[in-house]
């Protein structure tokens, strides 16, 4: 037994936990810095036109996560519960079909985009004010979207392995590359939001390099051998149902997204470029609850492939433990330090007073977020795709939308701010319930 399946198997409960999920967590966290650093350095030309452009165009790169989380995610979970059985040939097919998988989806989306530009940028809500800063910028993401699937894909696929601290290398290779570039082509050579785009493309081609490397020289259990396809037919069904719900809240959040645009846009520029920056802000509490459930995950279909029920339940237990104390201290930093956090990456006063009562709001739910995440990904782990995609879609779906209209229009504004939390909470209840409705009927 190699060092990693002992990981599995037989480390101390706390331990295996800390192990997977603080690399992930940390990779999670790199991903919202990354994804945070076009906003930050943007908002250093003091010009909210360009925030908002790139806050309009957000929608289009949560769409790339989805695709990725959808492969990403759905490939973590087959190939660990693979392992668990002992079926280690058939989780190098899955790995090899989430690589070209990735990558075919990653050229059709970017060919898509610049054949439709101008469509597109009308759905995201951008005006006469904000059309060109909005085009720049969607412009080289979609050039670039073939790197940003694959990179994106394998920083949640590698820890099916148990390769954890590969995705938190793989994933700071990338952020490094995007914040070193970022000032030097937004502000130095005045490329504004195009400058924020070629550093976020670059950032990703030297994370998949990274994650090639990788897999061709350190991986023990993953392949990107094109060979290894001939065996992924009965693997690709199992690796995208289980990635579909994933994919859906990605996909749905940047549906969710474009209309939340459109909906401020009547409270003027000043309002979209606020929301822009709180749901940034907002990723760093949700993608730490993400890196925890993501980083178990494996540990979860692991236990599930080997039938070990009782450790399956005290993983979770102990995770969801923990993810309610670091959400607990972060929505008291951010209630308490709005107006400093808002002021940290544009210095407009219209902004940051829009901003405030938005990220109080919207932050709320962030104690027990981390539930609902817990949920997902073990029903992901118990191979149990259908009430994980129905979480998925009551989240940013059946919930955040018709809430959204219906908020706006009883009150305004204020409404807006509360329909993410209103969502959220209703989300986790059902999210617990089916949880344990999951575990106590699944046979293993």
């Amino acid at each position: 037994m190699n060092s990693k399946e002992d990981l599995f198997q037989n480390a101390p409960v706390r331990k295996a936990v800390f192990q997977m999920a603080i690399p992930t967590v940390i990779s999670s966290l790199v991903l919202v810095i990354y994804n945070m650093a076009d906003t930050f350095f943007i908002g250093q030309t003091h010009d909210p036109l360009q925030v908002a452009a790139v806050s309009l165009t957000n929608a289009v790169f949560v769409m790339y996560m989805a695709i990725a989380q959808l492969f990403g995610i759905g490939g973590s979970a087959v190939i660990s519960i693979l392992l668990g059985k002992g079926e280690k040939e058939k989780a190098k097919s899955a790995s090899s079909f989430c690589f070209y998988g990735s990558l075919i989806f990653g050229i059709i989306a970017g060919i898509i985009i610049i054949l439709f530009m101008d469509p597109i940028l009308a759905v995201l809500g951008s005006n006469h004010e904000t059309y060109q800063y909005s085009k720049d910028y969607l412009y080289y993401i979609a050039i670039g979207a073939p790197f940003i699937l694959l990179a994106n894909t394998f920083g949640h696929a590698v820890r099916g392995e148990g390769a954890s601290r590969a995705s938190m290398i793989g994933g700071m290779i990338g952020t490094i590359f995007n914040i070193i570039l970022d000032p030097i082509l937004i502000l130095t050579f005045h490329m504004g939001t195009a400058g924020a785009a070629i550093a976020t493309v670059l950032g990703n081609v030297f994370g998949c390099i990274y994650y090639i490397y990788f897999l061709v020289k350190k991986s023990q259990f993953m392949s990107l051998n094109f060979r290894d396809l001939k065996n992924c037919h009965s693997i690709a069904g199992n690796v995208l149902s289980i990635g579909i719900p994933a994919g859906i809240n990605s996909a749905l959040m940047s549906i969710s997204t474009i209309l939340l645009n459109n909906a401020l846009i009547p409270y003027g520029d000043a309002a979209v470029a606020a929301m822009g920056i709180v749901t940034k802000v907002y990723l760093f509490i949700v993608f730490i609850h993400m890196g925890i459930s993501n980083g178990i995950q494996p540990l979860l279909g692991y236990c599930y492939g080997s039938r070990n029920r009782k450790r399956f339940i005290d993983i979770l237990k102990f995770s969801g433990i923990l993810t309610v104390i670091c959400g607990s201290i972060l929505t008291l930093v951010y209630i308490i330090f709005s107006r400093q956090i808002m002021g940290l990456f544009i210095n407009n006063s219209e902004v940051i007073q829009y901003g405030i009562p938005m990220l109080i709001a919207t932050s709320l739910a962030g104690p027990v977020l981390g539930l609902m995440f817990l949920a997902i990904n073990s029903m992901q782990a118990l191979n149990r795709p259908i009430p994980a995609t129905l979480l998925s879609l009551c989240r940013q779906g059946l919930f955040f939308i018709p809430f959204l209209f219906v908020l706006n229009h009883l009150f305004g504004l204020n409404g807006i701010n509360y329909t993410q939390t209103l969502s959220d909470y209703l989300t986790i209840f059902i999210a617990m319930f089916l949880l344990i409705s999951s575990v106590k009927h699944t046979n293993f």
